[in-house]
C-alpha cells in the first residue's frame, strides 16, 4: 500500500483529533487522542482505496508532504 501523508491535529470545536490524508480528497477519521484519530484514518484510507479501485476511479500519487521536518 502507498505511503501517504497523514496530518493530525486537535479540533477545539470537536474536542477531539482530526486525522486526514491531504492526498485522498474527502479521507479524515476523528478520535478521542491521536493513537485513535490515527487508527481510525488507516482504515478510512484502506476503505477509500477499496472503493475508488472497485469503481475505477484515479488514485492519485503521494505528493502531500509536511513543511515540518
Amino acid at each position: 500500500m502507498k505511503h501517504y501523508y497523514i496530518n493530525i491535529f486537535y479540533s477545539e470545536e470537536d474536542k477531539g483529533y482530526i486525522a486526514d490524508i491531504p492526498d485522498l480528497k474527502y479521507c479524515s477519521a476523528f478520535g478521542s487522542a491521536e493513537e485513535e484519530a490515527l487508527r481510525e484514518v488507516l482504515q478510512a484510507k484502506a476503505a477509500w482505496l477499496d472503493a475508488a479501485r472497485k469503481e475505477g476511479k484515479l488514485i492519485a500519487e503521494p505528493r502531500y508532504r509536511s513543511a515540518i521536518s
